[in-house]
């Protein structure tokens, strides 16, 4: 956070309900900032017990502890159009989306931030395990909790008005903390699954508005070895959800190595220890990218991760004209179209682009 001189500057916190964001406003409001709860209505599924009405309880009681004003900012809408309308489109395409990431890009550090700015905050501020020195994005210190892998839309001009208050603590710092300012979140679990929705089975969800159409599971060479229930429900790599009529004497197990949406199939294989595996790839082209530092220099080796809590893989980065490809070190598994590349140098995140296609 800045310094003390700063204090009395006006900071918007979006609060969830949960843990982070409230330790994050009673830190901020302890350093001297004029501090403003916010709590984020989002769009939610009729046919599922959605825990908003819940978590925006918790978020007005963490500022009546604190004795800040409470807002609840109403982006159903965006949500809808931008995030869950999004990730929709992208399956029934047979890529595979990631809606935290633009969650973060469109409704958080897009309409809320907006909002924020408009009404005249001087900062904006989350939970989020990240950091911000020097006008540069850092992954947050614990490394099991960093989020900078959802954080690569930002834009380089919004780095001055965003704090990221527990981005330098342990999780198990920030309970202490919770307990230390009496907040009622203390003890309150973190919230897991889809952003602001919470815990969701991925497929459950999608079968409310896409319908299963039954397919054919093919093996490397094309012959039929089972069936499944929608080649749009799987992503690269997934080993759960089809089933395997043709079995073989080896009990590894099968995953998903590639899928034609137009003929509704998959293509399934088994690890081999000796080769390299199925469906691995060297090499992804970026498209819609986002550089929050300048952008990446030919043959400078850089890192990246393609999902989240992944191992920093080292790579090199190429820019053309329209696109941009990364070549990694060591071939991955389980790369699919429409997932997130992140860059970073050392723990500084340098932004990323959405992967478009793969060269084996």
């Amino acid at each position: 956070m800045r310094e003390k001189q700063k204090q009395r500057q006006k900071v918007y916190v979006g609060l969830s309900g949960g843990v982070d964001s409230s330790v994050s406003a009673a830190l901020l409001q302890k350093a001297g900032y004029d501090v403003t709860g916010v709590f984020i209505k989002v769009w939610s599924p009729d046919w599922m017990e959605c825990t908003w009405r819940f978590d925006r309880r918790d978020a007005m009681r963490v500022c009546a502890r604190l004795g800040i004003p409470f807002i609840t900012l109403d982006l159903e809408e965006e949500y809808k159009r931008q995030v869950v309308d999004y990730m929709l489109w992208e399956y029934k395409a047979g890529r595979t989306p990631n809606p935290d990431v633009m969650c973060n890009k469109h409704v958080k550090f897009g309409a809320f931030y907006d909002w924020a700015m408009k009404q005249g905050a001087d900062y904006v501020a989350t939970g989020h395990y990240a950091q911000i020195k020097d006008g540069k994005l850092l992954a947050g210190d614990d490394d099991n909790k960093d989020q900078s892998y959802f954080l690569w839309t930002i834009r380089t001009e919004q780095l001055p008005h965003i704090f990221f208050p527990v981005g330098n603590i342990e999780k198990p710092a920030v309970r202490k903390l919770a307990a230390k300012f009496k907040l009622p979140t203390a003890t309150k679990k973190d919230s897991q699954g889809l952003c602001f929705i919470g815990k969701v089975d991925m497929k459950e969800f999608l079968g409310h508005y896409i319908d299963e159409k039954p397919g054919k599971a093919l093996n490397e060479k094309g012959n039929v070895i089972g069936t499944h229930n929608g080649a749009i429900f799987y992503t690269i790599g997934e080993r759960h959800g089809f089933t395997i009529t043709e079995k073989t004497p080896s009990d590894t197990p099968y995953y998903v190595v590639a899928k034609n949406i137009k003929k509704n199939t998959i293509t399934v294989a088994q690890k081999n220890k000796s080769k390299q595996n199925p469906g691995a790839v060297k090499t992804v082209v970026l498209e819609n990218t986002n550089w929050i530092a300048d952008a990446p220099q030919p043959a400078k080796k850089y890192s990246a991760r393609i999902r989240y809590r992944q191992d920093l893989q080292v790579c090199t980065v190429t820019q053309g004209k329209k696109k941009t490809t990364v070549t990694f070190q060591r071939s991955q598994e389980g790369v699919s179209s429409g997932q997130s590349l992140v860059l970073y140098n050392k723990n500084e995140c340098l932004g990323g682009g959405v992967i478009e296609s793969t060269i084996e």
